[in-house]
C-alpha cells in the first residue's frame, strides 16, 4: 500500500478521534485473518471512513452505491479504499462478483442490509440482497452495532465531542436448501438483522425491535474464530 494510503487514512483517523470519542474495544475480536462479511446498520457517512480506517491494516472493502463515484473527492477516496460501486434498484452481478472476490482473496467485505441511511439511527427493514453473497462464499458473517454518530453534526455545532459505540455479535453462516425464494431471502436477512438489533441499546431497535420474534432457522453459528 502506498504511503499516499496510509497518510490519508491516518489523517481521517485523526480528525475522527478528534471530534469522536469511539468505543472501540470491540474491534480487538475481529478476525486477524480469512474471509468475513460484516453486516452493520447505516446510519451517517461517519460509519464507513471510522470502521475502515479502525480495523486496519486488515484488508477490508465495502459495497458503496455507485452515485459516489459522481464527485470528485468522494471518489477519490472511494478508489484508494477499494471499494465497490453497486447500482442500486437493480441486481447489479458485476459487483457480486466484485465481492465474492475480495472473499477469496481473504478481505473483509462490509455490507449495510438496510441499504439507505436510517437518519434517526433506528433500524430499517433490510433489504434480501446481502443473502446472496453470504449463501454463495459461505462465509462466516459478523454483526456489527454502532450507535451514537448520528449525533455527530449536532455535537459539532456546540463544540462538543460524539460518543460513537461499537459492539459485535457471534459469528455465524447461513445455510439454506435450494430453491431460495425471495420469501426466504427476507426471512434468512431479517433473523440476520435481529442480531444486529440485539447488540443495540433498545431505542435503536427500530423495525427490529420486538427481539421476541427472532428465529435462528437458516443461521448457523459453528464457526472457527
Amino acid at each position: 500500500m502506498s504511503l499516499l494510503f496510509w497518510a490519508v487514512n491516518a489523517t481521517i483517523k485523526t480528525l475522527i478521534r478528534v471530534c469522536c470519542r469511539v468505543h472501540d474495544e470491540a474491534l480487538q475480536h475481529v478476525p486477524h485473518r480469512g474471509p468475513l462479511i460484516v453486516i452493520a446498520n447505516h446510519v451517517s457517512f461517519l460509519e464507513t471512513p471510522l470502521l475502515y480506517t479502525h480495523l486496519l491494516p486488515r484488508p477490508m472493502t465495502a459495497f458503496s452505491k455507485a452515485e459516489l463515484w459522481d464527485k470528485a473527492w468522494s471518489r477519490f477516496l472511494f478508489d484508494l479504499w477499494g471499494a465497490i460501486p453497486v447500482r442500486r434498484g437493480e441486481a447489479d452481478l458485476s459487483a457480486m462478483r466484485a465481492g465474492l472476490e475480495r472473499l477469496q482473496a481473504g478481505y473483509i467485505v462490509a455490507l449495510a442490509p438496510e441499504g439507505t441511511r436510517s437518519r434517526n439511527g433506528r433500524l430499517q427493514r433490510a433489504h434480501p440482497g446481502v443473502v446472496s453473497i453470504a449463501l454463495r462464499s459461505g462465509a462466516p458473517i459478523l454483526p456489527l452495532a454502532h450507535w451514537g454518530g448520528e449525533k455527530l453534526v449536532a455535537n459539532l455545532r456546540r463544540l462538543r465531542r460524539t460518543d460513537f459505540y461499537i459492539a459485535l455479535g457471534e459469528p455465524f453462516t447461513v445455510d439454506a436448501p435450494a430453491p431460495v425464494t425471495r420469501a426466504v431471502r427476507q426471512h434468512i436477512v431479517d433473523e440476520m438483522m435481529y442480531r444486529i438489533a440485539a447488540l443495540l441499546p433498545p431505542e435503536y431497535r427500530g423495525y427490529y425491535a420486538d427481539l421476541a420474534q427472532a428465529t435462528t432457522t437458516y443461521l448457523r453459528f459453528d464457526c472457527a474464530d
